[in-house]
């Protein structure tokens, strides 16, 4: 019954991964149809209309870890269901690049605010044994939104003519609905119960619906680790104590992003037409990425508590720098387009086996109680950051008439594997494992706490 609880409660919290990973990936099929509709230079297109929600992402993932330490995991988590409805039928019904962008601003901020809260809500829920899995239910609710967002598109292509964009960004309101009134059913954060509200008779309703067998101990733990950490100092995060940590977190999101991963997501229907298949077979092999993305999900989900975050890092950056570089190859050697989609799927794969897999776990279990969702807040800003730069110069390299490599884009992909290499070496030398360990352990391990 225990583990069916923390199950439930996982999937309700890590629902706000599908509309992040529908709403992040939707732009997709809307990207060129909006072109033609508001004709606007590559770079307005790139910051306004493509990279808007993800400015709003930075915002939403910048401060999103206050409101997450000031009123609970659980209100916050209800509001951003509130923030994607309201994105998903702006975005749909605007008149113009202004408005458009504006709701699109507005769904970012609930993805970027998400990237804080679910994590960090899930992670403090979950056992050491569960942790690794139940947090990267999160990234699996992301791909299959992700995967969702493609057949989603396919199938509205032609739908309604010069409307078919409006109707791709539309229904996600209806998951926004459902997943705002799941949230009602969940308990607040028994950790935050008791770190921050010092509600200890709250968190002992609580811990024993997750399993915790034995009630006193387990507060106790957490009360000597949040009495430890605060050592009669003010807690700053940016404390030469948190150091290694906030290189951990910086790290691991900045090559997350330098993978290239969201610049393929983004563009996948575009980058497949440069290969030389027509509109609506990229938009069906697009659902080949969407569905590559969600089966090695799936193998990271079962090996990440079994081998570990290291071992699972390690097999994605072999795997990226294979195939980025074979993709790099295959245009610059003009080879087949079915040759090209068969990397673009292995990276897919190296993406969802490894970083996709860990990141939002790793984040969520390396920084002690006391400054979590503002850790998670770093974490999830930086990788939203690089996100949104790199959407934003997408269009000055890709575009076909005035891109820098518009006749050949294979330097970007050679680019991308480079940062990969870099990836394998920080991996080998400096992340350590932390699989199978309670997060109160794992702080003084990292902190060097006995």
């Amino acid at each position: 019954m225990n583990k069916n609880k923390l199950f439930r409660w996982s999937i309700v919290a890590a629902l706000a991964g599908f509309i992040f990973g529908f709403d992040t990936v939707v732009i997709s099929g809307a990207n060129l149809p909006i072109k033609e509709l508001w004709p606007t230079s590559p770079l307005f297109h790139g910051f306004f209309i493509m990279s808007m929600a993800l400015w709003g992402t930075v915002i939403g993932a910048l401060f999103g870890g206050i409101p997450t330490e000031k009123y609970g995991r659980k209100k916050v988590l209800l509001w951003i269901g509130i923030l994607f409805a309201i994105s998903a039928i702006g975005s749909a019904i605007a008149q113009g690049p202004y408005t458009f962008s504006f709701f699109r601003f507005i769904g970012g901020i609930g993805i970027g605010v998400s990237s804080v809260v679910a994590p960090t809500y899930i992670s403090e829920i979950s056992t050491p044994a569960t942790r690794g899995r139940l947090g990267a239910l999160y990234q699996f609710n992301i791909v299959f939104g992700i995967l969702v967002a493609f057949f989603s598109n396919y199938f509205f292509k032609g739908f309604d003519g010069a409307n078919d964009w409006r109707w791709m960004l539309g229904v996600l309101a209806v998951p926004s609905v459902i997943y705002t009134l799941l949230v009602m059913g969940v308990p607040e954060s028994p950790r935050w119960l008791i770190t921050k509200k010092n509600d200890i008779e709250g968190a002992k309703k609580i811990l024993p619906q997750m399993g915790v067998a034995d009630i006193d101990a387990e507060i106790s733990s957490i009360i000597a680790a949040n009495q430890q950490e605060s050592s009669g100092k003010d807690i700053r995060f940016f404390d030469s104590r948190y150091k290694k940590i906030v290189w951990l977190a910086f790290l691991i999101a900045f090559f997350n992003q330098l993978s290239g991963i969201n610049f393929i997501l983004y563009y996948a229907p575009e980058i497949l037409e440069r290969a030389g298949l027509a509109a609506k077979d990229s938009l069906f092999n697009s659902i080949a990425i969407g569905g590559t993305n969600l089966l090695f999900t799936f193998v990271g989900l079962y090996l990440i508590d079994r081998i570990g975050r290291k071992t699972l890092l390690l097999i994605g950056s072999l795997g990226y720098i294979i195939s980025l570089a074979m993709v790099a190859w295959s245009f610059y050697s003009h080879a087949s387009a079915g040759f090209l989609m068969s990397f673009l799927l292995f990276f897919i794969a190296s993406h969802a086996i490894g970083q996709g897999a860990v990141i939002w776990v790793f984040i969520s279990e390396i920084f002690p109680n006391k400054i979590r969702a503002i850790g998670q807040s770093f974490g999830a800003s930086v990788h939203w950051v690089f996100a949104a730069l790199i959407t934003l110069v997408t269009p000055v390299f890709l575009d076909s008439k005035n891109g820098i490599f518009k006749d050949n884009p294979w330097p970007i992909f050679a680019f991308f594997a480079g940062m990969m290499v870099l990836q394998l070496i920080w991996v080998l030398t400096k992340v350590p494992e932390t699989k199978g360990v309670s997060l109160e352990n794992l702080e003084k391990r990292l902190m060097g706490h006995k």
